[in-house]
């Protein structure tokens, strides 16, 4: 229930922000809404500007929605080695220092998140650190490592920018050829009856099904070179060990950029829409 509160007291304010950053630039520029100049502003500012907003946000949505402890001051050997062995993979790949954070969970996961390379946090659920040896453990810090290096979350917030501009552009001009079809008798209605809006959302709800299976091949994509970035810092013996415990996991319980940049995605999913590898193809591309 948090996580849901949290998702729509987010989105509600994204929404409410770039409502008025359109309304604005839509009154500078004296650009009308109907207009394919109109549309394609409508869907850049809505577009980019909530995949940008949700980056920007990336790290606070993070450590509210899992609960996640950041680690200021180690409080025992473990907090002790994760921060000393975060730092130590964060110097070696040549970015700053990473938030380091520990989340309750029983399954073994991971993710990084945060809008830049040196402003970027890692998080290890509990289950993991009861699960997993250390040098497991370390071979799953260094894959996190290597996504906040390899600069994957502005990778993919650009990815899904593109591709969110296109869907709600396309989705809007299509909706408006239908709805002025049907309103052809009624010149009022055209762009702006109950039709347009319905084939909106229905051509939205279409295409980014479709933009969805876009975004998952490239996350796809960028495991496996996080997967190449860890082997390179610790091993790939490690990592292999690392990918094979995982298979005894439970379900993944992160959502969204965090599933993405997670060590280890839910069971069961469509291979076209996961964001990871199975994990036989992953540790397969290490050997």
């Amino acid at each position: 229930m948090k996580r849901v509160i949290l998702f729509l007291l987010t989105n509600l304010a994204v929404m409410l922000v770039l409502g008025i950053v359109l309304s604005i630039l839509m009154s500078v520029l004296g650009i009308s809404t109907r207009s394919l100049g109109g549309i394609l502003m409508i869907a850049t500012v809505f577009g980019f500007g909530g995949s940008f907003i949700s980056l920007l946000m990336s790290k606070w949505i993070a450590k509210k929605s899992t609960g996640a402890h950041v680690i200021e001051q180690p409080r025992n050997e473990t907090e002790q080695w994760l921060v000393a062995t975060v730092a130590e993979q964060a110097k070696k790949v040549g970015i700053a220092m990473p938030e380091v954070a520990i989340y309750d969970s029983p399954e073994m996961n991971a993710f990084a998140t945060g809008p830049s390379k040196n402003n970027s946090l890692v998080a290890v659920s509990s289950g993991l650190l009861r699960n997993m040896d250390q040098n497991q453990a370390e071979a799953v810090l260094a894959h996190e490592v290597s996504h906040i290096a390899n600069g994957d979350m502005v990778t993919l917030t650009l990815i899904q920018g593109v591709v969110n501009t296109f869907v709600i552009f396309i989705a809007k001009v299509l909706a408006g050829i239908v709805d002025n079809f049907i309103n052809s008798n009624n010149e009022e209605e055209g762009g702006s009856s109950w039709t347009y809006f319905l084939f909106d959302m229905i051509f939205q709800i279409l295409f980014g099904v479709l933009a969805s299976v876009i975004v998952a091949y490239f996350s796809r994509k960028r495991e496996f070179a996080a997967d190449a970035g860890a082997a390179e810092l610790v091993g790939a013996a490690k990592m292999r060990s690392a990918l094979e415990r995982l298979k005894q996991n439970h379900p993944s319980q992160l959502e969204g950029s965090m599933m993405a940049f997670g060590i280890a995605s839910g069971k069961g999913m469509a291979e076209l829409f996961s964001s990871h590898p199975p994990l036989d193809e992953r540790i397969d591309a290490l050997r």
